[in-house]
């Protein structure tokens, strides 16, 4: 007779799907969010690729996880340790061993644990938990495969039970989350509706999954987390570079313009490009290039052709886009760049991420080269900020880098589909046609953003040239006048300068009475913004504000920064950020923290560091 099981509830819980690269943990992590977000949790969700391409079955260098953290409310990161761990194989309980709570569960497959497995796992006993030191953890020891095997005797082969190891793995996780799988039946229906055989193997699986969880004859946790009714609208569950896709898409329907994506494929960034050639029935037009170079200088060509043009990539590829970039500078050109950062330098660990491409956005261009650099926060997040980036660059004639990074590319949560009527207009300087009876030329500009006006080829009567040398502030012509030079290298860095007027002004979040301010940016946002909470629910007083808009900054940064006796800037690099400020703001110095391991920050270690500024 089955023991009673304990029913934990909880405000939130972190669960990690961990196994080979070709164990399907990104395909049942994603479902079983999609699951959550459903039932009306709120999620955000880190997938943990290998930086190796399918490594030695079973050995540490090929795991592959995906975690996420679901909670009634306030869920700000995929968490730092998991209250659920499903490891497919000894190196998934390896690798994923120092990031288990004390009494988390622990779902095995005793199939993958013969001593040929523990061996290529590097054990050295035929005990991996005392091994681990794992000996408050609840073990779910289940015979997956053989299961996965005697479900579809008749239905399918033993190659196809193999597949289907995760399926069973994500029906007795329903079970232990009391989760009813007819959400996950509609999704596996979606996924393999042109492959019945597969579908038909996968739906008795799931259930097989269940089931066993109802029979298991074992003492084990089960979790209950509350649901909180959310705003009413459409909601998917989506990652950055799907929102960064959409927010481009959105930014072109509301400036009426096409969009055009010229790009090369680079981890973590081709998921931009894979979502917008999907979009054709938008209009949107993509075109894959032979190298970064060529991807970037097809934009520039449809932003002069008066499309809203983008293109995507990681760091390297920012490297070689740089000399273009230098063009769009000083033709003075709309165009949207958007860098995926990744962990380097040169390849690096390209499925891992990093905030160590900030530099190189701000002045990785030959000659005084001014740019727009701005930062998403978050999956979500990467819509708004792709759509202010095509608003800056089309509002401004300039070329504007948008900083997002693996985690926040990769990972997603569950967002609020928005009415794109409540987003502002998109309204580029077009030339009009009583200019021409003004003496207009290509650099005729608007007197108080000094931003030119915009003439598409073909408008009649607006013939110009513009290009990548220096031009006459006056007439438009090619100059090599020192005066006029200086001036034509002002007026540009003017302009950018003056896109702070149209910025929001920096907000402060947390303690008014605080001598500490925590300061971030980009894709740490999460994870600073709970390391804050947590620091504040021990009474102690602290102030945090992340910022979006880097170059320029918004026009009350230096009043924010300089109000607090203590700041601390917090990044995923060795202080690139601190030292912007510092060269902008004089006699400016942080505290800093600076970790750059390629993985998402530990909330409770940024909450020890914190706290350890505050009683300085």
């Amino acid at each position: 007779m089955a023991q009673e099981t304990k029913i934990r509830e909880l405000d939130r819980v972190v669960v990690r799907f961990s196994g080979d690269s070709g164990d399907g943990m990104q395909l049942v992590g994603t479902m079983f969010s999609n699951l959550s977000a459903e039932l009306g949790n709120e999620i955000i969700t880190f997938p943990d690729y290998p930086a190796e391409i399918r490594a030695p079955h079973g050995t540490l260098s090929g795991v592959s996880g995906f975690q996420m953290q679901l909670g009634a409310k306030e869920v700000f990161t995929p968490g730092d340790k998991a209250d659920v761990l499903i490891a497919m194989n000894p190196a998934a309980l390896k690798v994923n061993a120092q990031f288990l709570k004390k009494d988390s569960v622990v779902i095995i497959d005793t199939d993958s644990f013969a001593k040929e497995d523990l061996e290529k796992a590097l054990f050295t006993t035929d005990d991996p938990f005392k091994e681990l030191g794992l000996h408050s953890v609840q073990v779910v020891a289940a015979s997956i495969t053989q299961m996965c095997k005697d479900c579809l005797e008749g239905i399918a082969d033993n190659k196809q039970a193999l597949k289907n190891r995760n399926i069973f793995a994500l029906g007795l996780v329903c079970w232990l989350f009391n989760r009813p799988i007819e959400i996950v039946e509609k999704l596996l229906s979606e996924k393999f509706k042109k492959k019945p055989d597969a579908l038909k193997a996968s739906l008795a699986v799931l259930q097989a999954g269940f089931n066993y969880g109802h029979n298991i004859h074992a003492s084990v946790s089960t979790y209950r987390i509350e649901t909180t009714p959310q705003k009413k609208g459409f909601y998917i569950d989506v990652n950055g570079n799907k929102a960064t896709a959409y927010g481009l898409i959105a930014a072109a329907e509301k400036a009426g313009l096409q969009l055009f994506l010229g790009s090369y494929p680079i981890t973590p960034a081709t998921d931009v490009m894979h979502e917008l050639t999907a979009r054709k029935e938008l209009g949107v037009k993509v075109m894959q290039t032979e190298d970064e170079i060529a991807g970037i200088c097809t934009a520039i060509g449809a932003a002069f052709a008066g499309s809203l043009a983008a293109t995507n990539t990681s760091g390297p590829g920012l490297a070689l886009k740089s000399e273009a970039i230098g063009l769009a500078v000083i033709a003075e050109i709309p165009l949207v760049i958007v860098d995926v950062q990744r962990a380097g330098p040169s390849t690096g660990m390209p499925t891992k991420s990093e905030q160590t491409d900030l530099l190189q956005a701000l002045y990785g261009r030959n000659g005084e080269s001014p740019a727009v650099v701005m930062a998403a926060l978050s999956p979500t997040d990467c819509f708004d900020s792709a759509y202010w980036a095509a608003k800056i660059a089309l509002e401004h004639l300039t070329p504007v880098i948008l900083l997002t990074d693996g985690y926040i590319a990769n990972g997603s949560s569950a967002w609020h589909i928005p009415d794109l009527a409540e987003y502002p207009d998109i309204k580029p300087p077009y030339v009009k046609p009583e200019q021409l009876a003004q003496n207009w030329q290509a650099y005729t500009r608007n007197a108080k953003t000094d931003v030119r006006y915009w003439a598409i080829p073909g408008t009649e009567g607006f013939m110009h040239r513009i290009g990548g040398l220096e031009k006459d502030y006056d007439k438009g012509s090619i100059s090599t006048d020192p005066d006029n030079h200086q001036k034509m290298v002002q007026v540009r860095q003017a302009k950018v300068d003056k896109i702070a007027d149209v910025l929001p002004l920096q907000e402060v979040l947390g303690d008014k009475d605080a001598d500490t301010l925590v300061v971030g940016w980009g894709g740490t946002c999460g994870h600073l913004s709970e390391a804050v909470a947590d620091v504040r629910k021990t009474g102690k007083k602290v102030a945090f504000t992340h910022f979006r808009y880097i170059n320029p900054l918004p026009k009350n940064a230096e009043e924010i920064l300089r109000k607090y006796k203590k700041v601390l800037v917090i990044e995923q690099n060795l202080g690139q950020f601190a030292g912007y400020l510092r060269s902008k703001i004089g006699g400016f110095n942080p505290y800093q923290f600076n970790r750059v391991k390629g993985q998402p920050f530990i909330v409770a270690r940024l909450v020890e560091e914190i706290i350890k500024i505050i009683e300085k």
